[in-house]
């Protein structure tokens, strides 16, 4: 793969993993569009250990706090909010237990005949509807020290939906924690959070699966290293960008261009063929 390519791929990971627009949708029908050859499970690979890199780095200190509190170490609490939610980081890991069953079950279809252009447009505008009606309904009244566990598993379920292409991990949890009232910059921390473990379960199954083929080609090796540097770097820019614009906009824009995307895709995989 030239460089050039790993590097566009690598900022279209990063962007579309955390902003709800579906980095499945972007990253199958990007080569798609351009003509450029599939990038292949190592480059796949490659960019969602940059994700979890990213997401790891910049939420290092929740984990270190979540962690302390679960087994009652004391430690200082670098944030009161998720010192009022002690339970949490069991929360998030029964929350996580929805994604892990899906992908063991639904795995081959998430990477074969799910990956249709046709089924991702129509994901991409029906979850648009979902996040329109959630931004629109949530009082933005609680925070992350008034989730229980009821909520985490509601948002937990929701991910699991995040295996069908085009449906955007962070679009549908973000939407299923507005459902339950959180405020929009909660909603999107603790989708983050929620989608920490999930990634990275993922990724290093992928990578136990490519040493255990040899590891990574010597001629994709500078596309790997690349693809991990960028996507964890503009991750961590994305995700501070994003969390902030929540606390101060809806999420009408990413829903417009949810449904404005899914429109072109269906409208393309109609008429052109590759």
């Amino acid at each position: 793969m030239p460089l050039y390519q790993a590097v566009i791929l690598a900022i279209v990971q990063s962007l579309t993993e955390f902003l709800p627009i579906s980095s499945t949708a972007h990253l199958v029908l990007a080569p798609w569009l351009l003509g450029w050859q599939d990038p292949g499970l190592t480059y796949d690979i490659a960019l969602h250990l940059g994700t979890v890199v990213a997401l790891i780095a910049y939420f290092f200190r929740d984990w270190l706090q979540l962690t302390a509190q679960a087994f009652g170490l004391r430690r200082p609490n670098h944030d009161p909010v998720l010192a009022r939610n002690p339970h949490l980081l069991w929360r998030l890991a029964l929350a996580t237990l929805p994604v892990a069953f899906a992908g063991l079950v639904f795995h081959e279809h998430a990477e074969t005949s799910w990956r249709s252009p046709l089924l991702i447009g129509a994901m991409l505008i029906l979850v648009g509807v979902v996040i329109y009606l959630a931004d629109r309904r949530t009082t933005g009244s609680r925070d992350l020290g008034q989730l229980r566990l009821s909520d985490a598993l509601w948002v937990g379920a929701a991910q699991a939906a995040a295996i069908v292409p085009g449906v955007s991990r962070s679009g549908i949890t973000i939407a299923a924690a507005l459902f339950r009232d959180l405020d929009r910059a909660t909603a999107a921390r603790f989708s983050f959070l929620l989608s920490t473990p999930a990634l990275a379960g993922a990724a290093l199954k992928a990578w136990l699966g490519l040493e255990a083929a040899g590891g990574i080609p010597k001629t994709e090796q500078s596309a790997f290293l690349v693809g991990v540097l960028v996507s964890a770097v503009t991750g961590w820019l994305v995700i501070a960008f994003f969390l902030r614009f929540l606390r101060r906009h809806s999420l009408r824009f990413f829903v417009y261009y949810r449904v404005i995307f899914g429109i072109m895709v269906i409208a393309l995989a109609l008429t052109v063929r590759r």
